[in-house]
């Protein structure tokens, strides 16, 4: 990944990290009128200054030494669990993505100390819980503690939402793919229990492209109808447009939000106009609001594909036998994975609750209100996770359906074929789902 311009890092790359070099020389340049600023002895926070309710006590040239290091040491109070290797990643990725943009005023060895790092596979044990306070600087404290930074550089490497916003853009891509999933297996489930067309006509979505395009993907993934089971499918068949489309939406405003993270000012203080201003961009309320507004999406289109689910398993719906049994009855069919997907959906409702409500003062009542952006975008994380989960349960069903049908799968479903056999009794069908989940759902 050769990067020319801080827009070129991509957070959910695994490409080895090469920078250009007219990047490093603006960023060397950057370096040296920051340096010259800091020797003119104006207080500058973190820097020649304590931090938080300490930001009134001057440093002596002695202390301002060690200052930027102890930044780092003092902090990382954080323990397991521990970050995934690839959310791990792309925080490291999502602070160099802000250093490039020049306000950090970081030197070019730190920069290329951090590439190193990544090209290495050298990943720090970044802690996926308890930031607690404004900006992320416990999870950074722990993620940089075997940097060793310069005049200005261990405040620099704590500033600002880094970690949230590379996370939230792996979760961003991993979103799409999931939205891709949703759309196969709704319209599977269309297809199998012979809903009318009609609400999938791409007209439905006037004044909405989102929409239109969802509903042709249904219309074509499900393929024509000509003799409906009846004039109208049960309500989770016929919303399945707008479901998927309000998650494809919403992945979009969140992709934006990560968009504006990055291009904007996070760092405090930060290097503008040819001097050093302190800034609020830690606060990350736009990026919080997303990630919340995206695992409100998720939860609702989880709740949508376990109706579904539920429905598929009665006779009047499908015209199959009870329960997707071969022997209704002597078997019990597929009912348990309805219970699987009900307890999953139960807990993707409890991560809906808006995570910047509910602020509480820290550091003497300096940082007296927080927006907990690293805690929204673990929220998100598991909400994928769970939505995966149930769309395997659905999809399990889906395959089944069209099985006792008689019916071909249709082509974005055929992969399930290979991983799962065709269920003639009862087993331990948990095994199945974990074989969905690691091939065909994958993240």
């Amino acid at each position: 990944m050769l990067i020319v311009r801080a827009s070129d890092v991509d957070p959910a790359s695994v490409e080895p990290v090469e920078i250009a070099q007219p990047l490093l020389d603006q960023l060397a340049a950057i370096r040296a009128e920051v340096l010259a600023a800091l020797a003119s002895g104006d207080p500058v926070y973190g820097v020649n200054t304590g931090m938080g309710a300490m930001s009134k006590v001057r440093l002596t040239e002695a202390e301002q030494r060690i200052h930027q290091r102890n930044l780092l040491l003092g902090r990382a109070v954080g323990g397991p669990p521990w970050l995934p290797p690839d959310e791990t990643r792309a925080v490291l990725l999502g602070r160099l993505r802000t250093f490039l943009n020049g306000d950090s005023g970081v030197s070019v060895e730190l920069v290329q100390n951090l590439v190193a790092r990544l090209n290495g596979g050298d990943l720090p044990r970044i802690p996926a819980e308890g930031a607690g306070s404004a900006g992320e600087i416990i999870p950074l404290a722990h993620a940089f503690a075997g940097f060793e930074p310069g005049p200005k550089e261990g405040i620099a490497l704590l500033a600002g939402i880094p970690g949230a916003t590379g996370r939230a853009a792996l979760h961003v891509a991993r979103a799409r793919r999931l939205g891709d999933h949703l759309t196969a297996v709704a319209a599977g489930a269309i297809a199998v229990v012979g809903a009318n067309r009609a609400p999938y006509q791409v007209l439905v979505g006037r004044g909405d492209d989102v929409l239109a395009g969802e509903l042709s993907r249904l219309l074509e993934l499900a393929g024509p109808e000509p003799e409906p089971r009846s004039l109208q499918a049960p309500v989770s068949f016929r919303v399945a447009g707008q479901v998927i489309a309000h998650v494809r939406r919403s992945i979009d405003d969140l992709d934006a939000a990560v968009g504006r993270a990055f291009d904007g000012v996070t760092d405090s203080p930060a290097y503008l106009g040819g001097e050093l201003v302190g800034t609020a961009g830690f606060h990350g309320i736009d990026l919080t609001a997303y990630c919340d507004h995206l695992v409100a999406a998720l939860a609702h289109a989880a709740e949508v594909s376990a109706a579904r689910l539920h429905r598929l398993l009665d006779p009047a719906v499908t015209g199959l036998p009870a329960q997707l049994a071969q022997e209704p009855g002597p078997q019990a069919g597929l009912v348990a994975v309805h219970k699987r997907a009900v307890a999953t959906t139960h807990r993707l409702r409890r991560l809906t609750l808006p995570t910047a409500i509910g602020t509480a003062e820290t550091s003497n009542g300096q940082e007296d209100v927080q927006t907990f952006s690293w805690e929204a975008v673990g929220n998100l994380a598991e909400a994928l996770r769970l939505t995966r989960e149930v769309t395997a349960c659905e999809l399990l069903a889906v395959y089944q359906a069209h099985l006792l049908a008689k019916r071909p799968l249709p082509p974005s479903l055929r992969a399930v074929a290979d991983v799962v056999l065709a269920i003639e009794g009862d087993r331990p069908f948990g095994e199945d789902l974990t074989r969905l989940l690691e091939t065909v759902l994958q993240p």
